[in-house]
C-alpha cells in the first residue's frame, strides 16, 4: 500500500528550510549507495592484496552502486532487524557472482560509521561555501558603510557613536571564528578505516594469515579510496564519539553568532534604522498591512535556537558509549547529526539572504544621533570652553542645567532635543557659538572605526575570501 505523504510526518527542516544538496547529503539513497562504494572499496583492496577475488566481482559490484532496492532492503530488515545485514542480502541479490566476498572481515561499523565521517565531510563541505558567500556579502556591506556615524549602544542604551560598517564587522568577526573552526575540522576529519569488530583488526589478520603488513596496507588502502588522507590508528568498534561533539559544537557556535546577528537587525528594524530584504508583494501581517515583519531574521534565531540544543545530545552520547561501544547512540545521532547540518544549512541560507539585500535609512539614523548627540558633546564644549579661558567646573554646571532641561523636553513632552539651540542662546557660550557645528559633527564622535573597518577587510577578511575563489556566485533564494 503506498504511503500518503500528506498524511506521514516530514520534517520541517527538510521540506520548508534548506538545500537539496545538503537534504541529499542525508538521504537514504546517499547512505546505502555510499555503503556499496565501500564495500566495493574493501573487495578491491582485498584484492590487491592477494585474496582470490575476481575482476568480474568487483565490476558486478561496481554496476549496481546506485540501484538501491530499498523496499527490498526494508522487508530484509523486518525479518532479520539489522539494517546492515539487510542491505548486504539486498547488494548480494543484484551481484550473485560477489556474494560471497561482499562485506568480507568487516562489521557494520565499517560502512555504518565510515558512511557517517564521509557525511559530515561532505556536510562540511557544503557548508563553508556557503559561509564564505555570507562573508562576502557582509563584508561589501560594511565596506559601503564604514564612515556612515550610528549610534553605539551599551546595555540597549546609547553610547558613543560607531558605524554602521563597524558594527557589521563585529558580525563578520564572528562569522570569522565559525569559518575557521569548521574549516579546521575539516581538516582533522579522519576515516575509521578497516578495523573490525573491536577495533583490534582480528578478522583481517586472519584472512591474511597473520600478515601484519598487510592488514595495515588494507586499511590505507580502503582509506584511500574513500579520499582521506588518514585513519584512525586506534578505535573501539566506532569512531570516536567525541568527533561528534566537535562538529555539533561548531556547528551550534555558528548558530550563535547567526542568533546574535538577526538579534540586532530585528532590533534595529524596529528603530526603522535597518531592515532586511523585504519583497515587493511580500504580506508582513495578516491583520496589520503596513508590517514589515522582520521575517527572514526570525527564521534565522528560531533555526539556531533548535541548533543550540544540540550539543547536549552529542556530549550525552561520548559520555555513556560503554567499553568499545553499546547501540544507544545509534537512534540518537540519526536525529543530531542530521538536524544539526540541517539547521545550520538553512541557517546560512536564510542568513546569505539578508546579506544579499539589507536596507539602511541614513535619515532615520542621523535623526536618532542628533536626538542623542548633544548629550554625548558635552565634554567636547567643556573642553572648548576651557580652552577659551572658562572655570571648568563652572562650564560643567551651566551645561548640566542646560541639559537637564533639555533633557525634561524630551521625556516629559516627548519633543526633539533641543540642547543646541539652548546653547546658541546662552551668552556664557558665546565663546564656542561659531565652533558648535565642528563640535557636533558626529564623524568626529567615530574615532577610527572607519579605518579598522578598511583594516580589518583586508587583513582578515580578504584571505579567508581568497581560499574560496570560484565558489562564491549565486544568490541565495529562499523556499517559503
Amino acid at each position: 500500500m503506498e504511503r500518503d505523504i500528506s498524511k506521514t510526518y516530514q520534517s520541517p527542516l527538510a521540506s520548508r528550510y534548506t538545500s537539496p544538496e545538503m537534504n541529499y547529503n542525508f538521504s537514504d539513497q546517499k547512505k546505502f549507495s555510499t555503503w556499496r562504494k565501500l564495500w566495493l572499496y574493501l573487495a578491491q583492496a582485498e584484492k590487491e592484496l592477494g585474496l582470490p577475488i575476481t575482476d568480474a566481482q568487483l565490476e558486478e559490484m561496481a554496476a549496481h552502486l546506485d540501484d538501491v532496492d530499498l523496499a527490498a532492503a526494508a522487508e530484509h530488515e523486518r525479518r532479520v532487524r539489522h539494517d546492515v545485514m539487510a542491505h548486504v542480502h539486498t547488494f548480494a541479490a543484484a551481484c550473485p557472482q560477489a556474494a560471497g566476498v561482499i562485506h568480507l572481515g568487516a562489521t557494520s561499523c565499517f560502512v555504518g560509521d565510515n558512511t557517517d565521517l564521509l557525511v559530515l565531510r561532505d556536510g562540511l563541505d557544503i557548508l563553508l561555501p556557503r559561509l564564505a558567500r555570507c562573508l562576502q556579502r557582509l563584508a561589501a556591506f560594511a565596506e559601503r558603510h564604514a564612515a556612515l556615524p550610528t549610534l553605539g549602544f551599551t546595555h540597549l542604551q546609547p553610547a558613543q557613536l560607531t558605524t554602521v560598517g563597524k558594527r557589521a564587522c563585529l558580525w563578520l568577526q564572528d562569522l570569522l571564528q565559525d569559518e575557521a573552526a569548521l574549516r579546521q575540522l575539516r581538516s582533522q576529519l579522519r576515516f575509521r578505516g578497516v578495523k573490525g569488530t573491536t577495533g583490534t583488526q582480528a578478522s583481517f589478520l586472519q584472512l591474511f594469515d597473520g600478515d601484519h603488513n598487510k592488514v595495515q596496507r588494507l586499511d590505507r588502502r580502503v582509506t584511500e579510496l574513500a579520499g582521506f588522507s588518514s585513519c584512525y590508528t586506534i578505535c573501539g568498534q566506532t569512531y570516536p564519539r567525541k568527533v561528534d561533539v566537535q562538529v555539533v559544537q561548531a556547528l551550534a557556535a555558528l548558530g550563535a553568532t547567526a542568533h546574535k546577528m538577526c538579534t540586532d537587525i530585528r532590533l534595529l528594524a524596529s528603530m526603522k534604522e535597518l531592515e532586511e530584504p523585504f519583497e515587493k508583494s511580500q504580506i508582513g501581517s495578516s491583520a496589520m498591512p503596513y508590517k514589515r515583519n522582520p521575517m527572514r531574521s526570525e527564521r534565522c534565531c528560531a533555526l539556531a535556537r533548535h541548533l543550540m540544543t544540540l550539543p547536549s545530545n552529542a556530549l550525552q552520547t561520548a559520555a555513556t558509549q560503554w567499553m568499545e561501544r553499546t547501540l544507544d547512540d545509534s537512534a540518537n545521532r540519526r536525529i543530531t547529526l542530521s538536524e544539526a547540518f540541517l539547521s545550520a544549512d538553512g541557517v546560512l541560507m536564510t542568513l546569505q539572504n539578508i546579506c544579499e539585500g539589507l536596507v539602511v535609512y541614513p535619515r532615520v539614523i542621523e535623526r536618532h544621533v542628533q536626538q542623542e548627540l548633544p548629550f554625548m558633546a558635552a565634554e567636547n564644549i567643556i573642553m572648548a570652553m576651557v580652552k577659551e579661558g572658562a572655570d571648568r567646573q563652572e562650564c560643567h554646571e551651566q551645561l548640566r542645567v542646560l541639559s537637564q532641561a533639555a533633557g525634561d523636553r524630551v521625556k516629559q513632552e516627548g519633543l526633539d532635543n533641543d540642547l543646541v539651540s539652548r546653547l546658541r542662546q546662552s551668552d556664557y557660550f558665546a565663546p564656542v557659538h561659531a565652533r558648535l557645528d565642528s563640535l557636533l559633527d558626529p564623524a568626529s564622535f567615530t574615532g577610527r572605526a572607519e579605518q579598522q573597518v578598511s583594516q580589518f577587510l583586508s587583513e582578515e577578511v580578504a584571505p579567508v575570501l581568497s581560499l574560496y575563489q570560484g565558489q562564491l556566485e549565486g544568490s541565495a533564494e529562499l523556499k517559503i
